[in-house]
């Protein structure tokens, strides 16, 4: 760019010493060069120095200076809002095996009057102290009253005036669409108190289980329904607040896809439902029990759910659940539900085909396992009785089932595809 510019610049030159007057031929050039400006013609002189140019720029009205800056009004409004509800969690580990001690940052947000926090699991996983620092520079030392591996949810609880404890306030983060703003408020690399603002790029995400060394950790179960978000999110943000529009958390931020370890376009969150359903439990028991149904399903990535096996099986609906096995002794096969009975090779994929089809739990339809799985946490707890609507041979009919705690230890292999 910087030679089309020095050229324009050239051209525009040349065509004022064109345009120019020649000097007097009666007068030497130095004669010419030192005219004073004020031995010019007035009509010249106040041409040149007080008439501008009528392409000269004119600050734009207010109005327009005033939707402009829309946006960032609303910015700066939930900033000062919420920020007096977003701590900075401060971590100490003692790494025995190393000898010395480890400093970990994360974020968090004050819950409730009583002092309660939350924040990451992964943020306090194996903490010997673990400190909180408020808005206004105060620091209390924290409890960890629960942690859950499998939402990679824990509640805090410090000691501190009341007048501190601003408690945040939830959204329905099932409304969120994608498209919709999404804010980040925490202390990403350790620098506190910062926003950064992106939208909602995705819904229904899975995220693994919170890689940690503790009880609760239940290997192979997804959390589901997760927000995907474009917002900036770095080391030092998880456990801190997302929001919407209106100032109102919708979701927890908790990990970023990357291959540097800095943000890299893909952020995730845990939704404010599952929020809702997980804390109220670490603070009553410290721990999370879910619902276990003890079915397994093809993931619906690369086109192996309901939907887009439904041409290739010719299978009589087009969402749902098609169960490919059963778990002996789980509350499915308790209920009688049957998984699949033969193999069919699928785009090169052995698919287990046959099985009994879930479309609906409790009259709400879902789409695939990932909705499945969500709706029994957000809404369920281990021994609800729930009625499956299942499609088997063209048939529909309800099923009614007792759920079960998920396993913490290892459980029977599930049957092999055509076992009964």
């Amino acid at each position: 760019m910087r030679k089309p510019l020095l050229f324009l610049c050239a051209v525009l030159l040349a065509g004022v010493a064109a345009c120019a007057p020649p000097p007097a031929a009666s007068l030497p050039d130095q004669a010419v060069a030192s005219t004073p400006v004020s031995s010019l013609p007035v009509n010249v002189s106040l041409r040149q120095t007080t008439q501008p140019s009528s392409d000269a720029p004119t600050p734009v009205s207010q109005e327009i200076i005033d939707a402009a800056d829309a946006e960032y009004l609303l910015l700066t409004n939930i900033y000062e809002r919420v920020t007096p509800s977003v701590v900075n969690v401060e971590v100490v580990t003692t790494v025995q095996s190393a000898g010395f001690v480890d400093f970990g940052r994360g974020s968090g947000f004050i819950l409730d009057t009583e002092g309660h926090i939350v924040t990451n699991a992964h943020v306090v996983a194996n903490a010997d102290e673990v400190r909180v620092t408020f808005n206004d520079g105060y620091v209390a030392d924290a409890e960890i009253v629960g942690a859950d591996a499998y939402s990679d949810l824990a509640v805090l609880l410090v000691q501190t005036d009341a007048v501190r404890l601003q408690p945040i306030i939830f959204g329905d983060s099932d409304a969120v669409r994608v498209g919709e703003r999404a804010i980040v408020i925490g202390n990403p690399f350790g620098l506190t108190s910062s926003m950064t603002v992106g939208v909602v790029s995705g819904l229904g995400r899975q995220l693994p289980s919170a890689e940690l060394i503790d009880v609760n950790l239940i290997r192979g179960f997804q959390n589901p329904n997760i927000i995907q978000v474009d917002t900036d999110v770095n080391p030092g943000n998880s456990g801190g607040p997302l929001l919407n529009s209106h100032g109102e958390v919708i979701g927890v931020t908790t990990a970023i896809r990357t291959d540097t370890g800095i943000f890299q376009g893909v952020g995730f969150a845990v939704p404010a439902r599952t929020v809702q359903r997980v804390v109220p439990d670490l603070i009553a028991e410290g721990s999370v029990d879910y619902s276990w149904i003890g079915i397994s399903s093809l993931s619906t990535d690369d086109g192996f759910g309901v939907s887009g096996l439904a041409e290739p099986l010719n299978l009589p609906v087009s969402s749902g659940v098609l169960v490919s096995s059963i778990t002996p002794n789980s509350p499915a096969d308790k209920a009688g539900l049957v998984g699949g009975t033969r193999t069919v090779l699928v785009r090169g994929r052995e698919v287990c085909a046959g099985g009994d089809i879930i479309v609906s739990v409790e009259g709400d339809y879902i789409d695939n396992m990932d909705e499945l799985t969500s709706y029994l946490v957000v809404n369920t707890h281990p021994g609800d009785a729930v009625n499956l609507l299942v499609v088997r041979d063209n048939e529909t009919f309800e099923v009614p089932l007792v759920l079960e705690a998920r396993p913490t230890e290892g459980v029977e292999n599930a049957l092999a595809c055509g076992e009964a």
